[in-house]
C-alpha cells in the first residue's frame, strides 16, 4: 500500500507539532474559499428522509444552468475524490495513464495502487498512442497552469478515435467559467466539477460528474443508491441558481491583498488559481517552518522543495497577520 497523499488542512498535527489551540491557527494551506456565503434554511424533510429523486433532479437541473453542460445533466458524488477512486475500472488493460503534472496527488496514487503504470507528463504534447487515459486538472493545482478549452476539446477529439478518455478536473474552475470544457460533448471526456471549494462548503463533500449519459449512469451505479445526502443536495439547488457574481468577486478581492501581502515580502508569485497561489523561494521549507511558529499553516510539497502555496485568509485582519509574520522573516534573513 502506499503512503498517504500530504494534503493542506492539517491543523491538528501543525498544533501538535508547533502549540497553540487550533482555533487560534490562521489556514492558508487550503483553497477553499473562506468567505462562504450565508447558509439558506434547509428542510428538516432533508435530514429525516432519504434523499429524495425530486431532491436529486432539482439540484442537477440547477448544475446544468450553473456548469453549462448544454443537454448533460451533471451527476451530483459525494465529493469528485469518490470518483476519482472508480477511474481504474476506464483503462483497458495494458494501457498507460497519463497525468499533467505536477498536479493533485491523489491522482497518480490511485492509479498505482491499482497496479497501472503512471506518465507523468509535462505537456499535453507528451500524449501518446499507449496512454489509454489522460489527466489534465484546469486550472491547475497547486501552478495555476491553465489550457483553453479549444486545445482541450481538440485532445479528446484524438483520444476518441482509440476509445480512450480523457478527464478534465475543473475543481478550481468556478473563478474561471471560461476555461470550462463542461459544454463539449466528446463522449470520451469527462469533467469533474467542486462543490466545495468555491462554496466554501467543503465538509459537505459534494462534487459534480459531467459526461456521456451512459458513462454517467455507470458511474452512478458503481457509487450506488443515496451517494449523496438530501442535505447536500439541498444546498447545491439552492447556490448553484443563486447569483454568484459577489462569490467571485470577493474571491478576486481576497487573491489581490493575498498577492500584495507576497510581493510586499519580496516572495515571487509562480502562479495562482483564484483560491490558492503559488510561491517559489529556494528556503520554502524554512519559510514553512517559520510560518507555523507563528500559527500560520501553508502547504509545501516534497517534490518541489523551493514551493509554498498559499490559500486565502477570510479578511484584511488575515492578511496583516501574515504580513508581519514575513516581515520577521524577511528581516531575520536579511
Amino acid at each position: 500500500m502506499s503512503a498517504p497523499i500530504q494534503h493542506g488542512g492539517g491543523l491538528a498535527a501543525a498544533a501538535d507539532l508547533y502549540g497553540g489551540r487550533i482555533e487560534d491557527w490562521l489556514d492558508l494551506s487550503t483553497g477553499i474559499n473562506p468567505c462562504p456565503p450565508p447558509l439558506p434554511e434547509i428542510s428538516p424533510r432533508a435530514f429525516h428522509r432519504l434523499p429524495d429523486r425530486e431532491l436529486e433532479q432539482a439540484a442537477r437541473l440547477a448544475a446544468r444552468h450553473y456548469y453549462r453542460s448544454g443537454e448533460r445533466l451533471p451527476l451530483p458524488v459525494p465529493g469528485t475524490q469518490s470518483v476519482i477512486q472508480l477511474l481504474p475500472r476506464l483503462v483497458r488493460p495494458g494501457a498507460r495513464v497519463a497525468i499533467l503534472w505536477p498536479t493533485y496527488g491523489e491522482y497518480a496514487r490511485v492509479f498505482e495502487q491499482a497496479g497501472m503504470a503512471v506518465d507523468r507528463i509535462a505537456d499535453l504534447d507528451s500524449v501518446t498512442p499507449a496512454h489509454g487515459l489522460v489527466i489534465v486538472v484546469n486550472p491547475n493545482n497547486p501552478d495555476g497552469r491553465a489550457y483553453p478549452p479549444e486545445r482541450l476539446a481538440r485532445l479528446a477529439q484524438d483520444l476518441a478515435r482509440d476509445g480512450r478518455y480523457i478527464v478534465v478536473d475543473e475543481a478550481f474552475g468556478d473563478a474561471l467559467p471560461e476555461l470550462s470544457v463542461a459544454a463539449a460533448t466528446q463522449r470520451n471526456l469527462i469533467v469533474f466539477r467542486s462543490f466545495g471549494k468555491f462554496f466554501g462548503l467543503a465538509g459537505i463533500r459534494l462534487g459534480f460528474v459531467i459526461a456521456d449519459d451512459d458513462l454517467v449512469a455507470q458511474i452512478a451505479d458503481w457509487l450506488g443508491p443515496w451517494a449523496v445526502s438530501g442535505p447536500a443536495l439541498a444546498l447545491a439547488a439552492h447556490f448553484l441558481g443563486s447569483d454568484v457574481a459577489p462569490i467571485r468577486a470577493g474571491i478576486a478581492e481576497r487573491c489581490a491583498s493575498l498577492h500584495r501581502v507576497l510581493r510586499g515580502a519580496g516572495l515571487v508569485v509562480r502562479g495562482d488559481a483564484g483560491l490558492l497561489t503559488l510561491v517559489e523561494h529556494s528556503r520554502a521549507g524554512e519559510l514553512h517552518t517559520h510560518l507555523c511558529r507563528h500559527h500560520i499553516l501553508t502547504r509545501k510539497f516534497d517534490y518541489r522543495p523551493d514551493w509554498l502555496r498559499f490559500g486565502l485568509a477570510a479578511d484584511e485582519a488575515g492578511d496583516r497577520r501574515l504580513a508581519e509574520a514575513l516581515a520577521i522573516w524577511t528581516k531575520s534573513a536579511a
